[in-house]
């Protein structure tokens, strides 16, 4: 019931998620960065760091996959050291813009609903693929981890074709965690200059 759910509403729930996310956010006062400021600091730091390997990240799956991906099983890249790395840098992406909070529930909250709704959706387009694939895929799926990379494996082509006018509007989706951290940047100003006012404290 679960995984039909998901495969038919992950972007809207994913959106309303992302809504009440921000809200949360804009109206509540972190704890971490007044009692413990080095703390906040320090998850500042890491969560750009994250955010950035997985901006590089996903720019480079979507090198690979952008026009490829509806018909043709992409194997290559970071294709051959996991089978999900777009979730996967995704992830990273997610704790990172959740950390720039510098706020610990808000970065356990987004690892929470990427553990609810995302190996979900990785099983049901395993089904998909192995149904549209067949042999191939399955070979695909023994041979390469479903989701955390293993380097050993690395493989890329001398050359590949890319559809400039798909992975241009991919690279709008690659980048997205940035905004999301720029947002965050833009609000914590507002509440700072006093033109927002925080109604929830939170860690």
């Amino acid at each position: 019931m679960w995984s039909k759910f998901i495969a038919e509403h992950r972007t809207r729930l994913s959106q309303c998620l992302g809504i009440i996310f921000l809200m949360v956010f804009i109206f509540s006062e972190r704890k971490l960065e007044q009692s413990a400021h080095f703390a906040a600091e320090f998850m500042m730091i890491l969560g750009c760091i994250l955010v950035g390997v997985a901006t590089v990240g996903r720019l480079w799956c979507a090198q690979y996959i952008a026009g490829y991906k509806a018909d043709v099983l992409v194997m290559e890249g970071p294709y051959s050291m996991c089978r999900n790395p777009l979730y996967f840098f995704s992830l990273l992406g997610g704790i990172g813009a959740g950390l720039c909070t510098e706020s610990l529930v808000l970065t356990l909250t987004i690892a929470a609903v990427f553990i609810a709704i995302y190996p979900v959706t990785i099983r049901n387009e395993e089904t998909k693929l192995s149904r549209v694939f067949g042999s191939v895929y399955d070979g695909y799926m023994r041979r390469v981890p479903r989701f955390f990379p293993k380097i050993s494996l690395f493989s890329e082509p001398a050359e590949y074709v890319v559809n400039p006018r798909i992975f241009r509007r991919e690279i709008f989706d690659a980048v997205y965690f940035i905004w999301v951290v720029g947002f965050f940047e833009f609000f914590e100003g507002m509440t700072e200059l006093g033109i927002i006012k925080p109604y929830i404290s939170i860690w």
